[in-house]
């Protein structure tokens, strides 16, 4: 029954194949992403040269965006805002918001070959092209939903620091991410933080080193609760 919900299917077969030939090969002693020493390439690299496991892949990533969108409306917005999703695909994370607060206006910001518009909600939402370590449209909110933690520290501060700068004064950044559980017992951040090093060099974080991450790049995180980081510009 899971498996007949959108991007479930998708999910199966990248787990089932192409990130279980990733993981097969990992080895301690590796200092780059085993993705690389799999595949000749780095992950990023090898999506857009396959399209069918891009579209796979996209589709995975947009399964689930109900629940993140249930916790961004219950969010204080005013009714004139601008939220800019970076990475957000095909817009389903914006659909489910602007569904749920039709007041807010969107703006999806992807790769040329990722970003396009399956929401449906015409002008509401705006799409636009481009790489998140150049520049990011202007907006009064930005969310960044499974992102960061595809990239190493470096990388990721680098994504935060593009977006502080174009962000206004008063604007507010919304993570949703895996928060890594203290202590060595075995849990599902754990798990997902091997599958980002086996990927694409990224990592899980926990509470303390995402604090660290985003006010390093010019943000105050107001609050960590449930997989949802709240902050703002300083």
């Amino acid at each position: 029954e899971l498996l007949r919900r959108d991007g479930w299917t998708e999910f199966a077969h990248l787990f089932g194949s192409v990130f279980a030939d990733a993981a097969n090969t990992l080895d301690p002693r590796m200092n780059a992403e085993t993705f690389t020493h799999k595949f000749g390439t780095d992950f990023w690299s090898w999506l857009a040269a396959n399209p069918e496991e891009r579209t796979a892949f996209d589709a995975a990533m947009a399964a689930g965006k109900e629940r993140g969108a249930d916790r961004l409306a219950q969010l204080d917005w005013r009714a004139d805002e601008t939220v800019v999703d970076i990475g957000g695909g095909n817009g389903a994370l914006l659909r489910e918001l602007i569904q749920r607060r039709p007041e807010l206006h969107g703006t999806v910001f992807d790769l040329p070959e990722t970003v396009r518009d399956e929401t449906g909600l015409g002008e509401r939402i705006e799409f636009v092209a481009g790489s998140f370590f150049d520049a990011v449209p202007a907006g009064d909110a930005y969310l960044l939903s499974a992102i960061l933690h595809d990239w190493s520290d470096e990388r990721a501060g680098a994504i935060l620091r593009t977006i502080r700068s174009a962000a206004p004064p008063e604007a507010r950044l919304f993570v949703l991410e895996t928060v890594i559980t203290p202590g060595n017992e075995p849990h599902g951040s754990k798990w997902l933080d091997l599958l980002m090093l086996v990927l694409a060099g990224g990592r899980e974080r926990t509470e303390q080193e995402w604090r660290r991450l985003i006010e390093g790049a010019g943000f105050q995180v107001e609050s960590v609760e449930d997989g949802l980081i709240q902050a703002r510009c300083r």
